[in-house]
C-alpha cells in the first residue's frame, strides 16, 4: 500500500481539497486498494473540524467526496506512516521538516513543484480564491497521480 499525504496550516481548505480530488482520481483509475490518502495540518487550530465550507463547496461543485474528512494536526509517526508527504507551499515544508527532525524522508515535496508552476498553493482562507486553488491543486494531484504510476506501480 502507498501511502500519501497532503499537508497545508490549518487542514480546513488545501490538504483536504487535495485529499478529496486525489481520493476521487486513485478511485477512477481503480487504485485504491494500492493508494490511501490522508491529509493533515501543521497547526491544530482545527482538529476535528470539518473542511471550510467553501471547500466543501467547491468539491460538491465537482462530485468529490469529503465524507470522512477532519482536521487533524501532522504527528512525528506520520513520517514513518506516508510514502509521500506533500506540502502545499514552502512554508509547510519548513513546518514539516521542522516536525519530523532529523528524519531523511525522501519523499517531502513541495506539491507545485510537480507541476510546469513550481509555486505555492495560494490559501484561499487568506484569498478567497477557492476556484484558483482547485484548479491548481487538480493539476498537482494529476500529476503526483502519474508519478506514483511511474514510480511505484508501473515497475
Amino acid at each position: 500500500m502507498i501511502r500519501v499525504l497532503f499537508v497545508c496550516l490549518g487542514n480546513i481548505c488545501r490538504s483536504p481539497m487535495a485529499e478529496g480530488v486525489f481520493r476521487k482520481m486513485v478511485h477512477d483509475e481503480q487504485l485504491a486498494d494500492q493508494i490511501e490518502v490522508d491529509s493533515a495540518g501543521t497547526s491544530d487550530w482545527h482538529i476535528g473540524k470539518p473542511p471550510h465550507k467553501r471547500t466543501l463547496s467547491k468539491l460538491k461543485e465537482y462530485e468529490v467526496s469529503a465524507e470522512g474528512m477532519a482536521g487533524r494536526q501532522l504527528t512525528i509517526e506520520d513520517a514513518e506512516a506516508f510514502d509521500y508527504i506533500i506540502g502545499m507551499d514552502t512554508e509547510n515544508i519548513t513546518n514539516i521538516r521542522g516536525r519530523f527532525g532529523d528524519t531523511d524522508h525522501q519523499r517531502i515535496i513541495r506539491f507545485l513543484d510537480l507541476t510546469s508552476h513550481q509555486k505555492d498553493v495560494p490559501d484561499p482562507y487568506f484569498t478567497g480564491d477557492f476556484q484558483e486553488t482547485y484548479d491548481l491543486v487538480l493539476e498537482g494531484c494529476q500529476a503526483l497521480l502519474d508519478l506514483i504510476k511511474k514510480e511505484e506501480l508501473l515497475k
